[in-house]
């Protein structure tokens, strides 16, 4: 299998460059990785009506976007891989509106991506401080309009965003959202882990349980939470530097040695489109044995 490459590059004018090298291979097979993962993930919610809760739909979704973000880039790559051998014969415009279709199929599934790890975020942080009035507060319909309106949002923004691209506002927008998710998603779930903590303890007490205990409890914790806001900023930053960078030094050279590295941020999503799944869907149990039952019945 082909794996990155490294390899140092020197501009006329400037420093040298660490360039990782993509082989589109790889990055093809990430994302049919990420395409199987992901629809495994959405068909094994739709087939049980158990997992038809605002959670799993919050879920669901995040597979479905996570898997257009994968496709679109794997699509966009497939694309220019014909066109440079030859094999896809397209007028210029044609391939022109192409891409601009697949640009706008790309920002907008990693809005709804960031939209939706933010929604569940929410969701378990209601089911937690909240748990007594949880059912009344996050119901299905409601559920179901925030979805629609996620989308929505999503598709809207995304084609604003590269009809605008060359604007810096735009730019601005994007990052400005970015970490907005970043410390929503820091905060809620910093004050989920302080809230666990806190019941452990009080449990421990009332068992008398001994140290060492609550300083496992504290560890898994921080461990899931490092975890989970770890591979967001991770998978994401590189991405979002790379948009921060070009409104801040487009023109700077140790800036331009970022901007020769973006297929490597865009393999990164995808990792995450893949990485999203384990973290949040596989965990269920009722869902693996779902997914179970599906490879079962298809063989």
């Amino acid at each position: 299998m082909a794996t990155p490459q490294l390899r140092l590059a020197t501009n006329q004018t400037g420093p040298q460059c660490l360039l990782v090298s993509i082989p589109d291979g790889l990055f093809l097979g990430l994302g049919l990785v990420s395409l199987v993962e992901n629809m495994l993930v959405v068909v094994a919610i739709a087939k049980n009506r158990n997992l038809h809760s605002p959670m799993y739909c919050f879920i669901c979704c995040l597979a479905l976007s996570d898997l257009l973000v994968s496709t679109s880039n794997a699509l966009e790559t497939t694309i220019f891989l014909l066109l440079e051998v030859g094999a896809l014969a397209t007028p210029a415009t044609v391939v022109q509106q192409l891409d601009n279709v697949i640009d706008v199929l790309t920002c907008g599934s990693m809005v709804s991506s960031l939209c939706f790890l933010g929604a569940i975020a929410v969701d378990r942080y209601i089911s937690i401080f909240y748990a007594l009035r949880y059912h009344s507060i996050v119901t299905l319909p409601r559920a179901r309009w925030a979805i629609v309106a996620i989308w929505m949002a999503s598709i809207l923004s995304s084609t604003l965003f590269i009809t605008y691209y060359n604007h810096v506002a735009v730019l601005l927008c994007l990052v400005t959202f970015f970490l907005a998710m970043l410390a929503l998603m820091a905060a809620l779930y910093i004050h989920m882990l302080a809230r666990a903590c806190q019941h452990a303890r009080g449990i421990a007490r009332l068992h008398k349980r001994q140290r060492p205990v609550h300083q496992g409890f504290r560890l898994k914790g921080a461990a899931t939470l490092t975890t989970l806001l770890g591979v967001f900023f991770l998978c994401w930053g590189p991405f979002f530097l790379h948009l921060t960078l070009i409104i801040l030094c487009p023109q700077h050279p140790a800036c331009s040695c970022v901007f020769k590295n973006f297929n490597l941020f865009l393999a990164l999503i995808i990792c995450n489109s893949i990485v999203d799944p384990l973290i949040y869907a596989f965990r269920s149990r009722e869902l693996r044995l779902t997914l179970k039952e599906v490879l079962l019945c298809s063989w």
